[in-house]
């Protein structure tokens, strides 16, 4: 097994960190393992391209049905030479 030193911890995140393992009922250190652990277990194939994963957070709050204007002719082009 590797050993691994974090250096310039913010204070706010250590005890975030101590809190967190307290409620788990484990010791920081095995907290800290357990978070890397479930972060890097994730495949990079695992999420959604940022339009789809927008489309999935917003879906249940239903769509909106927009009316498309008819189209109407070309105009003819403007003459710049007069």
């Amino acid at each position: 097994m590797a050993t691994m030193t974090i250096r310039n911890l913010d204070d706010q995140l250590k005890a975030r960190l101590r809190v967190r393992a307290a409620e788990h009922g484990r010791s920081m250190e095995d907290e800290a393992r357990d978070i890397l652990r479930t972060a890097l277990s994730k495949e990079a194939g695992d999420t959604l391209p940022l339009a789809a994963a927008i489309r999935a957070r917003l879906a249940p709050l239903g769509g909106v049905e927009l009316a498309i204007p008819p189209r109407e002719p070309i105009r003819d082009p403007v003459d710049l030479e007069s």
